[in-house]
């Protein structure tokens, strides 16, 4: 229809088109007949395209209602195909559903067999209950004991006889133990001494500057004692000048103060100018040099000792150790000593040797500066340690040498061995046998004068007193007392370096023979 419509629009076209044509040309005074022809001729060509469109239209027409009844029919038949198929799955949910159907039938059927079934056990259970209440019942009337009371019993014959076992096996290991453990530990530290064998260190703790003539003496001390009091107030140290020969004696307390102002006097003496300024380029110059010193030292040290990537803080601590002496004993050098001691120790029963020999290579890292800071050195030098980020296992070993810290590993201890054997050594300290002797005597004698006391054992060397006190008399608030007046008199009677602990023993001890 719509082909039809545009057909007939065209025609009137045309119509219009022609009848335009013959009124122009009516207007331009052309001839009538002419137009009519033309007209006509238009009329003729315009029915003629008319009846083409018109075929060309039905044509159309014609394809489209065959394309739509054909795919019509393709539609059908694909309605037709689901139809199909919808129907053959509602019959297999049909046969889905029966089955399921008959499972759940089944499956209630063997609910209820199991019902049947825990009702049946439930029942067993129950006269199997009280047949055990029956029997328990007569065991407690022929036994005359309730449950309770046999269970009582029972668990105290176990307990009596597995304490009996324990103990038997705590005497067998105690026996072993004592039997294997000293020749070991014998062995291991004679291995130790035996393998590290030095020369004495024992030094002087006197400078004493040699000078040509007793006439440099009256250059030193200077007109109204000038140089002198320039000497002391730059170096802080005292000179004392007397009447021992060719010889002035520099006295104080700290060592490398004393280095210095040995080596600013002798260069003063070798040079022969002696005024305040050239003391003041001579302390500069000796200052320098010793700081040098100690740091080649302490470098040399560290490599003869083992102990490689130390700080540089910790390094130059060290090196005051170079001068500083204990009992006569080179510090510096005992510590080499006892870090050697305890790497060959950990070596023996398989501890961390880098920690041990670390540890006893700066066990006495505070004693470089005890005398600056408040605290004894073993708490200075692991504070220290920790500063400049020293492993913790290596502060440890420093903290508890002088078990001022409870030693926590097998290491702190192998350094409070290694640091005994080094100092105890034949000639490593310069303190005479009576001296030593004697001092430890008076320790046992001071704890012994107290009532109740029944022994005193002077230990490490005199680092430390044992109080065995009589538990029968002594009681723990007691012990705590004796602890105390020890040590306060220890203080008041005694000179001595470091400290002295003071550890009061109480204790019952119980001993059976089995015959």
């Amino acid at each position: 229809m719509l082909a039809i419509a545009i057909i007939v629009g065209l025609v009137g076209l045309l119509a219009g088109a022609g009848a335009g044509f013959l009124v122009r040309r009516r207007a331009e005074g052309t001839s009538l007949q002419q137009a009519e022809e033309q007209a006509s001729r238009i009329l003729a060509e315009a029915e003629t395209r008319q009846k083409e469109l018109l075929l060309e239209a039905k044509e159309e027409t014609l394809s489209l209602r065959n394309s739509l009844e054909a795919e019509l029919k393709e539609r059908r038949t694909e309605v037709a195909r689901i139809e199909q198929r919808l129907t053959q799955k509602e019959e297999n949910l049909d046969s889905k559903v029966e089955a399921l159907d008959r499972k759940v039938e089944a499956l209630e059927r063997r609910e209820q067999s199991v019902r049947d079934r825990e009702a049946q056990i439930e029942q067993l259970r129950s006269e199997a209950e009280e047949m055990r209440q029956r029997q328990a019942t007569e065991l407690e009337r022929v036994a005359h004991l309730t449950v309770d009371e046999a269970r009582q019993q029972l668990m105290a014959a176990i307990e009596v006889e597995i304490r009996d076992e324990a103990s038997r096996r705590v005497r067998e290991i105690e026996k072993e133990v004592e039997a294997t453990a000293g020749p070991r530990a014998r062995k291991i530290l004679a291995t130790a001494i035996q393998r590290y064998t030095s020369e004495v260190t024992a030094e002087t703790t006197v400078s004493v500057v040699p000078i040509p003539s007793d006439d440099m003496k009256g250059r030193i001390i200077g007109r109204e004692g000038r140089n002198i009091r320039a000497i002391e107030a730059a170096t802080g140290v005292d000179l004392i000048i007397d009447d021992t020969p060719d010889a002035v004696t520099v006295s104080a307390f700290d060592p490398v103060r004393r280095e210095i102002a040995r080596q600013t006097l002798s260069m003063l003496v070798q040079d022969g100018r002696i005024h305040p300024t050239r003391i003041e380029e001579a302390v500069n110059k000796a200052r320098r040099d010793v700081e040098a010193t100690m740091q080649e030292a302490a470098e040399a040290a560290a490599v003869e000792a083992g102990v490689l990537n130390l700080h540089p803080e910790v390094l130059k601590v060290f090196g005051r150790l170079r001068y500083r002496t204990s009992y006569g004993q080179n510090v510096m050098r005992h510590s080499i000593e006892t870090g050697h001691i305890a790497a060959m120790i950990a070596r023996e029963i398989g501890a961390d040797v880098d920690v041990a020999r670390a540890g006893g290579f700066l066990h006495d890292l505070g004693k470089a500066v005890d005398h600056e800071v408040e605290g004894t050195h073993a708490i200075i030098g692991a504070d220290i340690a920790r500063r400049f980020k020293v492993r913790e296992a290596i502060a440890h070993c420093i903290e508890a040498h002088h078990e001022e810290v409870e030693p926590r590993s097998v290491e702190a201890v192998i350094v409070m061995m290694a640091d005994a054997i080094s100092g105890g050594r034949p000639g490593a300290r310069r303190e005479s046998l009576e001296a030593y002797i004697k001092r430890l005597e008076t320790l046992e004698s001071i704890a012994k004068s107290y009532k109740g006391v029944e022994a005193a054992f002077a230990i490490q060397a005199g680092r430390e007193i044992r109080v065995i006190v009589k538990p029968e008399i002594i009681d723990d608030l007691e012990a705590m007392r004796i602890a105390r007046d020890v040590s306060q008199k220890i203080e008041e009677t005694m000179e001595y370096p470091g400290q002295i602990k003071v550890t009061v023993v109480r204790e019952t001890r119980a001993t059976e023979y089995a015959r």
